[in-house]
This record gives C-alpha cells, structure tokens and sequence, in this order.
C-alpha cells in the first residue's frame, strides 16, 4: 500500500514537471511573438540607445533559461538544472540592474510609450520587476520544495509578461490603465494553472494567490506612488536636462507622426 502511494506521488509529480514545461513553452512564445510583431510592423528599431540593446540580450536570454530548466527537469537533468539555476541567479541581478536603467533612460530620451504616463512608468516597471525578482527569489529558497519551486518560478515570470501582452493588445484604447491592463493579461496563465488543479480535485497551491497579490500589490503601489510629490522628484529628476524638463510627468506624451 505505501508503495503504491509513493508511485502514485512520483508519478503526479512527473506530470506536474511535463504541465510547467508546456505552460512555461506556452509563455515564452507569447511573450516573443509580442516582440516579433512589433518588430515586424516597424514600431522598434535598431536605433535604440545601446543600453536598451543590452536589456533586450539579457531579458530574451532570461526567456530562454526560463523555458530550458523545466525542459531539464521534466527530462530529469537535474545536475545541470541545478548549474543553471546558479547562473539564473546571476543573470537575475542583470535583468534587475538593466531593468531599471532602460526605465530610466526611455523616460529621459522621451521615448515611453504614448498610452504611459512617464512618471507612472518610472514607477510601475521597476516595482514589477522587483516583484518578479521577489518570487524568484522565494522559488530559489524553496527550491527543494517541489510543489513551490516551479510555481513560484511561473509566478515570477507572468509578473514579465506585461511588454509581450502590451505589444499584442490594442494598447492605445486601453489607457488611462494600460499598463495594469497588460501586466494583468497575464493573469490567464494562473487561472489556467487553478483550473487544471481544480480538475484534478488537488487543493488550490497557495503559490498563485501569492503571484496574484504580489501583482496587483506592485500596480497598485505603483499607481499611488506615481502621484505622490516623490513621483514628481522622481520624474523631474529623470528629465533634468532634456527637452522634458519641467513637463508633466503624468500627461501622456503626443502619439508618434502618422497615428
């Protein structure tokens, strides 16, 4: 009998790795696709400042160990899913380090996108990303916890998803909550995650309320603070010197020629 419940555990688990290999494959492609789109329609460039160009290396290539270590550990790798888990943690610090830079800078040249408000984005994409950064920290923690490990790993990545479902959804037609409509977008691979344990009749892991509330927490944060007087220093700070000194961190900018 007890053998029998430790076969079936093995096996659950097993099926639990091949689920986070597909989900994780399933929100790679959408988040490149976003990328690729918008590329393809001209809307991006190679004339970027370069530090944009060294975020966009360091963010597609935390893509790419995000969808390799479930691949490893549903093929049983796990000598070199624990390798490159040590080089996740590192690579980490350059997303978070090139995170805030490129924030900063396309605040600074005039470049956010025209359904942010600059000074709401000079907030809202760093605490996202520090939310990220947060869950994947716990997952490193909790790393011999199998059931928190690789939920908290998919929670750490939907809180990045909001530049892919931003460039697929009609972004102009969402503001003024744009930004909390595309990072919330990403919400669908929870519910799909709860629907498939509801299905299973498993209890609901408390690692998705975790994703959730760290989620709305940072947008909702993030949307007070922006109105603060340290989101006006923030922003005057940013633009000090250019052509936006002075302005209105929270007017939207005018949309580019032609639209």
């Amino acid at each position: 009998m007890t053998a029998g419940l430790v076969d079936a555990g093995a096996r659950s688990q097993i099926d639990d790795f091949g689920f986070f290999r597909n989900l994780a494959t399933v929100m790679a492609i959408v988040q490149v696709t976003g990328f690729a789109v918008h590329f393809a329609l001209g809307r991006s460039s190679f004339s970027a400042p370069l530090v944009i160009h060294a975020h966009a290396v360091v963010f597609m290539g935390w893509v790419a160990i995000f969808v390799i270590q479930p691949w490893l550990a549903k093929a049983g790798a796990m000598g070199f899913h624990r390798t490159l888990g040590r080089v996740a943690a590192f690579w980490a610090v350059g997303l978070l380090v090139l995170g805030l830079l490129v924030t900063w800078e396309t605040v600074r040249i005039g470049r956010t996108p025209f359904f942010f408000q600059p000074q709401h984005f000079l907030i809202a994409n760093p605490l996202t990303l520090l939310g990220a950064l947060g869950l994947l920290a716990a997952a490193i923690i909790l790393r011999k916890h199998h059931d928190w490990h690789p939920r908290l790993q998919i929670g750490s990545f939907v809180l990045l998803m909001g530049p892919g479902f931003g460039r697929l959804l009609p972004m102009p037609f969402l503001t003024p909550y744009a930004f909390e409509i595309a990072s919330l977008a990403a919400l669908v691979f929870v519910a799909v995650a709860i629907g498939r344990e509801a299905w299973q009749r498993k209890p609901i892991h408390p690692a998705w309320a975790c994703t959730a509330l760290v989620l709305v927490g940072a947008l909702l944060f993030s949307r007070i603070l922006a109105e603060t007087p340290f989101g006006e220093a923030l922003h005057a700070a940013a633009v000090a010197g250019t052509a936006a000194a002075g302005s209105d961190g929270m007017a939207f900018p005018p949309p580019p020629p032609g639209l």
